[in-house]
């Protein structure tokens, strides 16, 4: 494990990477979701795509890394963009689960693999929403104590930048974006996802124009019995592009 230092917007952020595979010409970037770490996706696709360079990350707020201020998933891809300046790393593929997968869209890489990523808001049901109004009534009754009770898990641990950078990514609506992407996406998913449903999975799979979807047995961590499939996918995906 490396730390490189990242100064941005007038703050100094500690970034936790680990390199596997160096000498390797093709870079694979892999970005975790909304409260884990680099551990748990190294510890999924370390074994595999050895004739990648895997670069292994930890978000800012996340694992080792450092976060102080409250940010954007545009602000998250800049971050992760200027890190790849520093150790020389290119747009070769990058992989992102759920949160990550948001964080790796923006930064437009030319082979993008989603797994149960999120960015299709999908509403929330209404006992959700009525925690949500009981809430704001006690917040105007100076009880805002009691937030512990209403928040997300996602949330119930963060510091207050964390919990606010919490606020601004949750229902955030990408649909545009995955319109947007121009080059070739690989979509993972778990059948029995509640994080992210497959719903979402079809969605993208639409929205992107060259895109294939992969479904497997499992829930919103699926990867990590299904490693060695998603891997040889990603490694078909890309020797694919190469033929055009």
């Amino acid at each position: 494990m490396a730390v490189k230092s990242i100064q941005y917007k007038q703050h100094t952020l500690d970034i936790s990477y680990e390199i596997l595979n160096p000498e390797a010409k093709i870079d694979l970037i892999i970005l975790h979701g909304w409260g884990s770490n680099k551990g748990l996706m190294k510890q999924s696709f370390a074994p595999y795509m050895s004739a990648f360079r895997h670069i292994y990350i930890d978000l800012p707020g996340f694992g080792g890394s450092t976060c102080n201020v409250t940010l954007k998933t545009s602000d998250y891809a800049r971050i992760v963009e200027l890190f790849m300046i520093h150790i020389n790393a290119s747009k070769d593929i990058i992989l992102g689960h759920s949160f990550g997968g948001k964080v790796a869209l923006i930064l437009d890489p030319q082979v993008l693999v989603l797994v149960a990523t999120a960015g299709i808001y999908v509403p929330k049901s209404l006992k959700v929403r009525a925690k949500i109004a009981l809430f704001k009534c006690l917040k105007i009754f100076g009880l805002a104590k009691f937030r512990s009770f209403f928040v997300a898990a996602d949330a119930k641990t963060l510091n207050q930048p964390m919990y606010e950078t919490f606020k601004n990514v949750v229902n955030e609506d990408f649909s545009d974006a995955f319109a947007n992407y121009s080059g070739r996406a690989l979509l993972c998913w778990g059948k029995e996802d509640t994080a992210t449903p497959l719903s979402s999975a079809h969605k993208i799979n639409f929205l992107i124009q060259d895109s294939k979807l992969k479904e497997y047995e499992g829930d919103h961590y699926f990867f990590m019995k299904h490693a060695a499939d998603v891997s040889a996918e990603i490694e078909k995906t890309f020797l694919s592009t190469l033929e055009h």
